[in-house]
C-alpha cells in the first residue's frame, strides 16, 4: 500500500504571467531554455524565448508575429541547429533560428488555414532516416514536409474523393526505427483515428473514439511502434498496444477518464515510456502508468494473434490553476523538470518528484 508521501508529488517550480494566450510551450533542447508560442489579444504571434535562472525565467527573446503561432516542434532539427518549427493561423510553416528569430530560414503557406497542430522526426537524433515536419490543418489535409525541399510537400494526404474534410486536431511520428519505416498518426475533430504507412503511402488502420482527438503521441518515436496515448474531449484518454495487430478487431485498447473535463494533452515521460501525463480543461495536470500483462497477445477464435492490455494507475492529480493547461512538454535531460502553457494567459515550470522510483 503506497502512503501519500511515497508517491509522486506534482509541484509548481515557477510561474510566468504573459500578455498572451500561449497555445504550446517548447524546452530547447540541451537547455535550462524553453520557447512560448501563442497569440496577442490583437491576433499577432507571440514567440518568447526564456531561461530558467535562480527561480525565475528570464526573457532572452521577446519576436511578434505577423499570425497568430498555434504550435511548435522542435523534433525535425538536428542538436546543432536547434530550429523550432511552428504552424500560424494562417496555414503557413516556419521553421526559425532562436539566435535570429526574426527571420525564418524556412517558410511556406503549408495550409489554406490554421495549423492546429505539428511534430517532426529524425532530429535530435530521435529516429532515422530523413529529418521530416508534418502538419495538421482545419482544411482537413495533413501534409509531410522535408525542410531542404522548397515550397512544395513531400506528402499530401487528403480525405478520399466524397469524404467530408475533417478537422485535423492532432499527429505524431512514430515506428521511425530503421531508415524506410516510418508511421504518421493524425487525430480528427469527429474521432477520428488513422495510421498511415508513409512507406507504403497507404492507410494501415483506422478508428473513431466518438469525441474529438485533441492529442496523439506514441510512447518512443523510434522504436517499432510500442504504445499509443490518444486524448478527447467528455474526460476520455485511449492507450493502444500498437505490437500486434488483428485484421478484424484492430489495435488492443484500453480507455480510461480524468481531469471530469476535456483531456487536452497527453504526454510520455522521456526517460521511462510507461508514465504519462495528462491536462486538463480544467487545469488540473494527472500523471498515469501503464502496466503491461503477462502476454501482450493471445491467439484469438480465428487462429490469429490479438493484443492483449495491460492496466493504467493514476498515480497523482495536482489541480494548479482554473484554466484548461493548453500544452506540456517534459525536459528530455531532466527526469521530473515540466513545463506547460494555460489559457490562464501563464507559463509554468513543473517539477514531478519521485520518478526515478516507479
Amino acid at each position: 500500500m503506497t502512503t501519500e508521501m511515497e508517491k509522486p508529488q506534482i509541484l509548481v517550480y515557477i510561474e510566468k504571467n504573459l500578455n498572451y494566450s500561449p497555445f504550446d510551450v517548447k524546452w530547447i533542447p540541451r537547455s535550462a531554455k524553453l520557447v512560448s508560442v501563442g497569440s496577442h489579444p490583437r491576433g499577432t504571434g507571440a514567440l518568447q524565448v526564456y531561461e530558467m535562472n535562480e527561480g525565475e525565467l528570464k526573457m532572452l527573446h521577446d519576436v511578434e508575429r505577423p499570425k497568430a503561432l498555434k504550435c511548435g516542434t522542435f523534433g525535425g532539427s538536428s542538436l546543432e541547429d536547434r530550429h523550432l518549427a511552428v504552424g500560424d493561423f494562417d496555414g503557413k510553416l516556419e521553421v526559425i533560428d532562436l539566435e535570429c528569430p526574426s527571420h525564418p530560414v524556412y517558410s511556406v503557406q503549408a495550409h489554406s488555414q490554421i495549423i492546429n497542430t505539428i511534430d517532426g522526426v529524425a532530429g535530435l537524433n530521435i529516429g532515422k532516416g530523413a529529418p521530416e515536419l508534418a502538419t495538421g490543418s482545419r482544411d482537413g489535409l495533413v501534409k509531410v514536409w522535408d525542410p531542404r525541399q522548397k515550397d512544395r510537400s513531400v506528402i499530401t494526404i487528403e480525405p478520399k474523393e466524397g469524404e467530408q474534410k475533417r478537422d485535423c486536431w492532432s499527429l505524431a511520428f512514430g515506428n521511425s526505427h530503421s531508415n524506410e519505416d516510418r508511421m504518421l498518426c493524425a487525430g480528427f475533430d469527429n474521432g477520428d483515428v488513422k495510421l498511415f504507412d508513409l512507406r507504403t503511402m497507404a492507410i494501415q488502420w483506422e478508428t473513431n473514439v466518438k469525441n474529438g482527438v485533441c492529442s496523439i503521441e506514441f510512447d518512443r518515436k523510434d522504436i517499432q511502434m510500442n504504445k499509443l496515448l490518444a486524448t478527447t474531449l467528455e474526460s476520455r484518454f485511449y492507450v493502444y498496444d500498437m505490437r500486434t495487430f488483428h485484421s478484424k478487431q484492430g489495435y488492443a485498447k484500453l480507455m480510461d477518464k480524468g481531469h471530469k473535463s476535456t483531456v487536452w494533452c497527453g504526454r510520455h515521460l522521456p526517460q521511462n515510456r510507461e508514465i504519462f501525463t495528462t491536462t486538463g480543461g480544467n487545469g488540473s495536470l494527472m500523471l498515469w502508468k501503464y502496466t503491461y500483462p503477462a502476454a501482450r497477445s493471445r491467439e484469438f477464435e480465428d487462429g490469429a494473434e490479438v493484443g492483449v492490455m495491460g492496466e493504467i494507475k493514476p498515480l497523482q492529480n495536482a489541480t494548479i490553476t482554473s484554466q484548461p493547461i493548453t500544452n506540456f512538454d517534459w525536459n528530455l535531460d531532466k527526469i521530473g523538470l515540466g513545463a506547460c502553457s494555460g489559457l490562464d494567459q501563464t507559463i509554468r515550470i513543473i517539477i514531478v518528484t519521485k520518478l526515478n522510483t516507479l
